[in-house]
């Protein structure tokens, strides 16, 4: 028996990825905030940030989650670790000795939208990679989500 009709057939019942790679694009991150930012004016403050934290409710895909932080440092939703909700982060330094909270309150103090670059766990790989967030201030909230550079 031929080994091609058995492969065959077990890459056609493979997962589809819809064209996504394996890590998301900064245009990704960008349609996520965006996104992010609806939710939030939809549904409130309260029912979204806990839509963000949770891992199936939509604002997860691969390496691209949501993160909101008041402008004073607290953690009010992320993506992908549950346990820093509530949490105020503001003196938290990067592996390169960056205080990027610190910065990012600050840059969402003075401009609605900016792309903010510091270091970072990628949750796929489990490294610390060089990280690109894409962030919206929403009233006294900055709404981000970043993309890992490779």
């Amino acid at each position: 028996m031929s080994l091609v009709l058995p492969l065959a057939l077990l890459l056609a019942a493979a997962p589809r990825t819809e064209g996504k790679s394996e890590f998301g694009t900064r245009e990704e991150a960008q349609a996520l905030v965006t996104r992010a930012v609806a939710h939030i004016k939809d549904a409130g403050a309260e029912k979204a940030y806990k839509d963000f934290t949770e891992q199936d409710a939509g604002f997860v895909d691969r390496d691209l989650y949501v993160v909101v932080y008041d402008l004073e440092g607290r953690v009010l939703a992320h993506g992908q670790k549950a346990g820093l909700v509530g949490q105020n982060l503001l003196n938290l330094r990067d592996p390169g000795g960056k205080p990027w909270v610190k910065e990012r309150v600050a840059m969402a103090k003075k401009k609605d939208r900016f792309w903010h670059d510091y270091k970072f766990l990628d949750p796929v790989t489990k490294t610390t990679l060089a990280k690109s967030s894409y962030c919206e201030r929403v009233e006294s909230t900055v709404v981000c989500a970043g993309i890992y550079k490779r």
